[in-house]
């Protein structure tokens, strides 16, 4: 079977699907590899690089005769118009942001595999490639908090006197929050951290951060996410958080819920207590917010003198490391799939629960019903 990795053509995209030291173990497998000429370069996997580890590097179309499309984002729908019937295709594939390819490779008969829907198991952990580059996001928002907050991160004895540490506030524990904690702490800032799952309460003072516990509700939900909340209970939430929001010197929020809006959890009145240079930021922008007034990729500045930072494909700016960890997700789930019996061939198997969850199309038709729904149908 013959694997192809394109170049991403979305702005400012610099990851790739596929890192050279993993094309020896495809080969080995029985693969032939095939990469778009350019498709590494923004993430130092050159082409020289490709072909000294035994992959094609071809100009122009990679499509033709592929039998598996390994890519970080969704492709196109014009991209999957080129694809043979019963093409595989392995890529984050929002079934939200994603319509015209669903429905492209609905016609194509395309087998479309979502990253996304990837379930939160023991075993599919090596395929979260959610995780891996949510890890990237969180260590991110915490060197730009402190990039953009007027203040040292340390505690600093000088001989001109003592300089406070930062007040660092991560609203949400999940991967990204843990690690924005992590980073911030070692930068030596002062963190203290929200979740609406009680449970994350360990993992965050293990970090060496503090955890903030209000009277309310645990959300505890399936898949390692929170329940979603009623609108009453995030007001109160909104509520009792404030004077903690007024505290910190940089805020960082990074709740989000694959294929949902993401929750409004700070709004512009409770900003209103921050001190002028406070830093906000904002890893869920691109999904609607958690703060209200922030904008995908870029700066807004309040009235006040806050700054709000929206995240916009914050893993795209470590390439290096984002690429290298979701091509091992990608692997993984590819050798998942890949048959003992028949090597160099990867054959889907429905009665997986991790393929069953994620594949999203396949001869013709739309697999999952909340999928099915949510666009339409199957055309």
């Amino acid at each position: 079977m013959r694997i192809a990795v394109p170049k991403e053509t979305a702005a400012g995209e610099a990851r790739v699907a596929l890192t050279p030291d993993l094309v020896p173990r495809l080969i080995k497998s029985g693969f032939q590899v095939v990469v778009a000429s350019g498709a590494g370069q923004k993430s130092q996997a050159t082409d020289e690089m490709f072909k000294t580890a035994g992959a094609e590097v071809q100009s122009g179309d990679v499509f033709k005769d592929a039998d598996v499309v390994l890519s970080v984002l969704a492709l196109t729908a014009d991209q999957i118009k080129q694809l043979k019937p019963g093409c595989i295709t392995i890529s984050f594939l929002s079934p939200t942001n994603s319509v015209d390819s669903i429905k492209a490779a609905v016609a194509a008969k395309v087998t479309a595999i979502s990253l996304e829907l990837v379930p939160r198991i023991s075993r599919a952990q090596s395929m979260d490639a959610l995780t891996s580059q949510a890890l990237c996001a969180g260590y991110k928002a915490a060197l730009v908090g402190a990039e953009l907050s007027p203040r040292f991160f340390p505690l600093l004895m000088t001989a001109a006197g003592t300089v406070t540490p930062a007040n660092v506030l991560v609203l949400g524990a999940g991967v990204a929050g843990l690690q924005a904690i992590a980073t911030s702490r070692r930068l030596g800032a002062v963190v203290s951290a929200y979740d609406v799952r009680p449970s994350s309460k360990d993992e965050v003072i293990s970090m060496g951060a503090s955890f903030i516990e209000l009277e309310l509700e645990a959300l505890e939900g399936a898949g390692g996410y929170a329940r979603e909340m009623t609108p009453e209970r995030a007001a109160k939430q909104r509520e009792l958080l404030t004077p903690y929001i007024s505290k910190s010197d940089v805020l960082i929020t990074t709740a989000a819920v694959p294929g949902r809006a993401a929750p409004r959890l700070v709004t512009s009145e409770m900003l209103q207590g921050m001190k002028s240079g406070s830093v906000i930021v904002d890893l869920a922008a691109e999904s609607g917010g958690n703060v209200e007034g922030s904008k995908p990729g870029e700066i807004v500045e309040t009235s006040s003198g806050i700054r709000i930072w929206g995240a916009k494909d914050v893993p795209s700016s470590l390439p290096f490391h984002a690429s290298q960890l979701f091509a091992k997700n990608v692997f993984n789930l590819m050798m998942l799939m890949h048959s003992t019996d028949k090597p160099g061939e990867v054959i889907p198997n429905f009665e997986d629960e991790i393929i069953a969850a994620s594949a999203v199309t396949h001869q013709g038709e739309i697999r999952l019903e909340n999928v099915k729904s949510s666009i339409g149908g199957t055309a």
